[in-house]
């Protein structure tokens, strides 16, 4: 798709492209990956711990993301797919980031908010409406 996207964190765009992946699942908002050409030097960190897995996406990897300077580092806050399922072959070395683990998130010039809970990274739009898997108000949408 087309249309700006930015990350920040500590006052700075770490990450800005005109172009992203939105991947869309059921009772999810939209996951928004950014090629790794997005994030400026010295903001990704390859993360370690255990590697996870999506049924759909394959073993996903882990990344740190900080300010420029290698500061302000936020732990596992994006992954990628090196190695995707052939159905989501165009995502292979792609990054998203979880919202709530960043200091903002832009989508064509709107602020995102995370997707409730720990475990998913969806980004909420203004034009995208739940409710949304991680809701605990939704607990029927496992």
């Amino acid at each position: 798709m087309s249309g700006s996207v930015e990350i920040w964190i500590a006052g700075q765009a770490i990450a800005q492209d005109q172009r992203y992946v939105r991947v869309c699942e059921t009772f999810h908002p939209p996951t928004i990956y950014l090629h790794p050409s997005a994030f400026r030097p010295g903001t990704l960190h390859p993360s370690t711990g255990r590697p996870s897995f999506c049924e759909w996406k394959g073993v996903a990897s882990y990344w740190d993301v900080s300010a420029v300077d290698g500061t302000d580092r936020r732990i596992r806050a994006g992954w990628s797919y090196s190695n995707p399922t052939q159905a989501f072959s165009l995502l292979a070395g792609w990054i998203s980031v979880y919202p709530r683990r960043v200091d903002t998130c832009m989508l064509e010039e709107e602020m995102v908010l995370a997707q409730p809970g720990e475990f998913y990274g969806g980004w909420i739009s203004p034009w995208i409406q739940g409710p949304f898997k991680g809701d605990p108000n939704h607990p029927e949408l496992i």
